[in-house]
């Protein structure tokens, strides 16, 4: 991925989360109600059912819900960006799907007119700043996907500038408190990673990565809207930046558990399972993966084929059975050119391993082939291509 992509990317996680917290003054309050939406019980419970058909991948339930919503609520920006948020969830699966861009750009917009709105009839409304940075934000997600990177910036800037606005609404905690935690992470671990970054983030208060993993715990824990939202980032980061791939498999086994049909928490359970050695597990998972695929499920295509079929090769070959193993790295190759992923980890190592196979059965044309695929697609500096390289030399080839 491109420097200002990742940047980009980077940048958004700070405002994904304000899609839950949301606050709402209602125009006739009790003197026993809240004079938040949010914190409405009907209305949470309401909003509870359609977020978890929206995770659980049933869209049409999620959606009916959020034109109910609309209807009652024309002039705010929530229902609107519910509505965004289930055709984000529609890309969600495999990014590099345009089908529903048009349609998601012009979502945030409405969002965004809606917000900007309620800002001007209110200077100090936290909830429309709330509104403005999530729908900044995943503008900006899209478009550095789609490396758009002017478009990409100035939704980014908007975004961040939206977000400092929106911060710190103790009365709503813990819903809001996945805001606070998240950049309390990611504004310690931006110049960490990203030295050029520095001057940006020192324009924002100082972070703390320890507390803000603590804050998402207690999100995760405690939060009505946003527990599901602090869930998945824990999950990824203990996976990656914290290394604690146990942590990262117990939240994904509860995320698969309770939304059984969502392919990027299916795929996400069988990977942690697949890192911390069950792989037979991992290759159940991935069995049931891959009839999914067949059977044309929601959601369930060539990016999870991908994993899956992998997984699977690697079962097979550790169990000695080269055959079957042979056949799963092949179908990830086919994933892999399907859905133009062929940079990824998975492609190249079946690729490596498709090549010593073929090398041990004195097929070196075929071997020579496959390594030289992986210098093709690789970067220089990426192991897969140095194992090429090294083996080829070794070898022979």
């Amino acid at each position: 991925m491109h420097f200002t992509s990742r940047v980009l990317l980077i940048l958004m996680v700070f405002v994904s989360p304000f899609i839950y917290g949301q606050q709402q003054p209602l125009d006739k309050i009790g003197p026993d109600k809240s004079p938040y939406l949010l914190l409405d019980k009907g209305l949470q419970f309401r909003i509870t059912e359609n977020v978890n058909a929206l995770y659980n991948f049933d869209f049409e339930t999620a959606e009916r819900g959020f034109k109910v919503m609309q209807y009652q609520y024309p002039e705010h920006p929530l229902p609107y960006f519910l509505l965004g948020l289930s055709t984000w969830w529609k890309i969600a699966p495999d990014v590099e799907n345009q089908r529903y861009d048009d349609l998601f750009i012009d979502q945030m917009d409405v969002v965004i007119d809606k917000a900007e709105a309620l800002l001007d009839s209110d200077p100090g409304n936290k909830e429309a700043s709330f509104f403005l940075a999530g729908a900044y934000g995943f503008q900006g997600r899209l478009y550095s996907e789609r490396k758009s990177w002017t478009r990409a910036t100035f939704a980014g800037k908007n975004a961040l500038k939206y977000l400092n606005l929106s911060k710190g609404e103790d009365e709503l905690n813990p819903e809001l408190l996945l805001g606070d935690a998240l950049f309390n992470y990611f504004s310690v671990w931006i110049p960490e990673n990203y030295p050029i970054l520095k001057p940006v983030v020192a324009l924002f208060p100082k972070g703390n990565k320890q507390l803000g993993l603590k804050q998402l715990e207690d999100v995760a824990q405690n939060a009505f809207y946003a527990r599901i939202e602090a869930q998945y980032f824990l999950f990824r980061l203990y996976a990656s930046e914290e290394k604690q791939p146990y942590k990262a498999l117990a939240i994904t086994d509860y995320l698969h558990g309770k939304f059984p049909n969502n392919p990027y928490f299916h795929r996400s359970f069988a990977r942690h399972l697949y890192t911390v050695g069950r792989i037979m597990e991992a290759k159940e998972e991935s069995e049931e993966i891959l009839k999914r695929i067949d059977e044309g499920w929601t959601g369930y295509e060539a990016n999870s084929g991908r994993y899956a079929s992998f997984y699977i090769a690697q079962y097979y070959e550790r169990a000695g059975e080269r055959t079957s193993a042979k056949k799963f790295y092949l179908k990830t190759l086919s994933y892999g050119e399907e859905s133009e992923t062929q940079e990824s980890g998975y492609y190249l190592y079946s690729l490596i391993a498709l090549g010593k196979m073929a090398n041990e059965d004195k097929n070196k044309a075929q071997a020579k082939e496959y390594f030289n695929k992986v210098k093709k697609y690789a970067k220089r500096n990426h192991p897969a291509h140095k194992e090429a390289r090294d083996y080829i030399k070794k070898n022979k080839l």
